[in-house]
């Protein structure tokens, strides 16, 4: 009985310790590549376009889907938001995010820039889940229309109700509202 107990207790400190290992990993992992992409300079100013303003709706496909939102603070940096269903692993789940996102213009393809970000989500579900965000992706400004085009990944570590990790990814297209 008493080593049935013992076991048990091992069991749950190493479990416990290669969480918190695992947690540090991702968090020194994070840590630098946001420290080594906030040192590059591939930057170019976002295509300017007058029939455009900094306020983008529109629709996002793959896990999860739904509306897409981006708000533009200044040519590298902008706030996405989402509000989606997710159907993978939980039924008509609904899904919320926010990431704040820093994009670096390619020199060669000035409408197309990479980004990258941190944020968080919520799933709505039977057992609701909590985590942090890590995007990263592609986005096409369109020069002439008022529209861009994304595609994205998203490592997610979930940290309540179970610390795991998970992901995200999606294409989508918005509109610019006018100024």
């Amino acid at each position: 009985m008493h080593s049935v107990i013992l076991q048990q207790i091992i069991h749950f400190n190493l479990s416990r310790t290669i969480k918190m290992q695992l947690h540090k990993i991702f968090l020194i992992t994070i840590s630098f590549g946001l420290f080594l992409f906030t040192g590059v300079n591939l930057a170019k100013a976002q295509p300017t376009n007058e029939d455009s303003g900094n306020f983008g709706l529109g629709i996002m496909l793959g896990e999860p889907t739904g509306v897409s939102v981006k708000y533009w603070n200044n040519s590298r940096s902008a706030f996405g938001i989402g509000a989606a269903w997710s159907l993978a692993e939980r039924t008509e789940a609904l899904h919320l995010h926010a990431d704040y996102l820093s994009h670096s213009w390619f020199n060669n393809t000035e409408n197309l820039a990479f980004y990258y970000g941190i944020g968080g989500r919520v799933i709505f579900a039977d057992n609701t889940a909590a985590g942090v965000r890590v995007p990263f992706g592609l986005n096409y400004a369109f020069q002439n229309i008022p529209f861009d085009l994304f595609v994205e990944a998203v490592p997610i570590l979930d940290i309540s109700p179970e610390t795991e990790f998970a992901g995200n990814g999606a294409v989508g297209i918005r509109f610019y509202f006018g100024k």
